[in-house]
């Protein structure tokens, strides 16, 4: 008998389900939430109000393209934390429901776990080539920036991690410097196309062991902006192509520079990216060919599985499935979840 796992997301600003059915994946649909961008940013309040409208047409679209009814789901699988409170209660109160209603068994799923094994989705007519345990993961978005080494589907160990903001807030950050609307991050990858990486120097952090921080790189780039603006007000604008170039470059120098330390610190020879900023072209590039000079195995997602989505939920919930490991009425969303 075939397993079918409904996934849920609803951990910050996007409404998505998803259904794995027997560790393949039968559909994954998002809604976005377009009103955060005159704001300049996620505000929690609306993003909670939006997924309450979005997700039973979300959820409805992702089982009929499975072709598949309700009664037809093994198990619901939702976000649990980390994330925006509001938002993660949207998901969890519809999954509680859905299992009382349908007597349905619920699987919590750590958003964060769930970006890791979206390395394991299997898609049909596709050569499905799937990380060996154990492998090390570059986990970047817009809240994390840890260092993982995945030793199983559930045994996983942070050992690096920013102390202050992460690498995906460095992005968006800059993006606001430069006068680019939200989110910035992908607008700094596509200018930085036309751009010099070499045109502009930035401080780089000195921190010791694995860990990260952005909070002073941030911090030096709007004071550069700052004294190049008092001596040509249109500095930005005349530049601008450069100086996205020369930040992309920066950021992924201090990621990649971690991560080449973690492969000479732990032998491992598999190497994993995951997370919203593991859809940056800069960073994608430098991984493959870092991979590629050390004869290690580099698995770079497909930019469907980088952002929030319910495909990784659903998988994740597949392996919980098979453990038999599920979810009490009484559990409650987290803000804040580590592994």
């Amino acid at each position: 008998m075939s397993i079918h796992i409904l996934g849920i997301e609803s951990s910050c600003d996007d409404t998505s389900a998803a259904v794995i059915s027997d560790g393949f994946l039968a559909s994954n649909f998002i809604a976005n939430q377009k009103v955060h961008e005159i704001y300049g940013g996620v505000i929690p309040e609306l993003a909670s109000r939006a997924h309450q409208q979005n997700i039973i047409p979300v959820v409805d679209t992702a089982l009929k393209m499975a072709g598949l009814k309700i009664s037809d789901i093994s198990a619901v699988a939702f976000t649990r934390g980390p994330g925006l409170l509001g938002s993660l209660l949207v998901g969890t109160s519809f999954a509680k429901g859905l299992s009382i209603a349908k007597n349905i068994p619920m699987v919590e799923i750590n958003h964060l776990q769930g970006h890791v094994l979206a390395h394991f989705i299997k898609e049909h007519n596709k050569e499905n080539i799937l990380p060996e345990f154990p492998f090390l993961c570059l986990l970047v978005s817009g809240g994390n920036t840890q260092i993982i080494v995945v030793r199983n589907y559930f045994e996983m160990e942070i050992i690096g991690a920013t102390i202050d903001d992460a690498a995906g807030e460095a992005f968006d950050k800059t993006a606001k410097i430069l006068g680019l609307p939200y989110p910035g991050g992908p607008l700094i990858d596509k200018l930085a196309t036309a751009g010099n990486p070499n045109a502009f120097e930035f401080n780089k952090p000195k921190i010791q062991g694995l860990d990260y921080s952005f909070s002073g790189f941030k911090t030096s780039i709007l004071y550069f902006i700052r004294d190049q603006i008092a001596i040509n007000p249109n500095f930005i604008e005349e530049n601008r192509a450069d100086l996205c170039a020369s930040v992309q470059r920066t950021i992924v120098e201090i990621l990649m520079a971690k991560v080449k330390r973690a492969v000479r610190e732990t032998g491992i020879k598999q190497i994993a990216l995951a997370g919203g900023v593991s859809a940056n072209s800069g960073l994608r590039e430098a991984f493959a060919e870092f991979a590629q000079k050390e004869r290690i195995t580099a698995f770079i997602p497909e930019f469907k599985f980088t952002t929030d989505n319910a495909a990784m939920i659903a998988i994740t919930g597949y392996y919980k499935f098979l453990q038999g490991e599920f979810a009490s009425l009484d559990m409650v969303p987290l803000a804040r979840m580590s592994f």
